[in-house]
């Protein structure tokens, strides 16, 4: 199937209300919970509201047991990475380390059921295992934001967006969380209509459905509290120069402001200096960079923005009272929405 087919043909597989829409759901290991619960329960609750079986779902993982999700909770599974009927449309959820859980059998599973031009989903960081298996080379995804840094760097031809979820012809992406109910919501109301899909959310008490042009953080306003425009501006600014960093004298020329005055404007709303502030944005860049991929750690000091690893790992010791090089050795350990 063409990756330049209207999203509503790809997403649909019960339009002329013939049959059931079937689903799988491929659970990897430490898998979030609540973007799987997120995606599923709106087609439950779908064919609850319209007295009829919509949808139909089977769970699958490798071994085809059982999986574990991220909060140590064990779900049994209905297959084994299996090959799926023709109009199957596979939804693949993903949490903590995913990484790991791209295993080479799920990649070389994934490239044989997109070889038959299947729908496939990637909930949460699962985007990462679409990637992996080159099913979003040339085309525009999301995933989680604690995520991005490190996917751009993997990644670097796919067009990553900040979006809470993309429909790029027949791939699918969500930045986890509720991220998945929206996308759920959409998938329900581009095949049976809005009535039925208010009506799912209504039963979910989910108020405000986002669509594909909505942003999944909070904006700079409300993440710092802070409802300065010059500031919120200048902070934005930051963020979009870590590799890099721009100068306070540049940046509060560009607001129009002094450096002095840019200075208090810090000290006043968040306690510390611009400069600090910009430096506190790249080291929490460089921690998801060590603990999410296998960059080395030069790498990522320049990706970062840092001239010399001594530089860095000066500053990340302050920072986080241990090395870079300490940091990468516990990433097993790090957490995904």
């Amino acid at each position: 199937m063409a990756a330049g087919a209207r999203d509503s043909d790809l997403i649909g597989g019960m339009a002329d209300g013939s049959r059931p829409q079937d689903l799988v759901f491929v659970l990897l290991d430490r898998f979030t919970m609540l973007s799987f619960a997120g995606a599923i329960e709106p087609f439950r609750i779908a064919n609850r509201m319209s007295g009829k079986t919509l949808y139909r779902w089977r769970l699958a993982g490798e071994g085809g047991d059982w999986a574990t999700c991220s909060n140590g909770a064990r779900i049994a599974l209905d297959m084994d990475l299996d090959a799926l009927g023709r109009d199957e449309i596979v939804l693949v959820c993903g949490g903590i380390d995913v990484q790991a859980a791209t295993t080479k059998r799920l990649v070389g599973w994934l490239r044989r059921e997109a070889r038959q031009g299947r729908v496939i989903a990637g909930l949460c960081t699962a985007a990462h295992a679409l990637a992996r298996a080159g099913l979003l080379d040339g085309r525009r995804a999301t995933i989680h934001w604690e995520n991005q840094d490190s996917f751009a760097e993997d990644f670097p031809e796919i067009e990553l967006t900040k979006s809470v979820f993309v429909i790029d012809g027949n791939r699918m992406s969500t930045a986890g969380g509720t991220a998945s109910i929206d996308l759920a919501i959409t998938m329900i109301a581009r095949t049976h209509g809005l009535d039925l899909a208010n009506a799912v959310a209504d039963q979910l008490i989910y108020s405000s459905i986002r669509t594909d042009q909505d942003t999944q953080r909070l904006s700079v306003p409300t993440r710092i509290g802070v409802r300065h425009p010059k500031l919120s501006q200048v902070i934005k600014v930051m963020e979009k120069n870590l590799e890099d960093p721009i100068s306070p004298a540049t940046l509060a020329r560009d607001v129009g402001m002094s450096t002095r005055q840019l200075e208090r404007l810090f000290r006043r709303y968040l306690s510390r200096s611009p400069k600090r502030y910009y430096m506190e944005l790249r080291l929490a860049k460089a921690r998801n960079l060590l603990m999410q991929t296998d960059m080395s750690v030069i790498n990522v000091a320049l990706a970062c923005g840092f001239a010399s690893p001594s530089h860095f790992s000066k500053c990340y010791r302050a920072h986080y009272a241990t090395t870079p090089y300490r940091e990468r050795g516990s990433r097993g350990d790090a957490i995904a929405d």
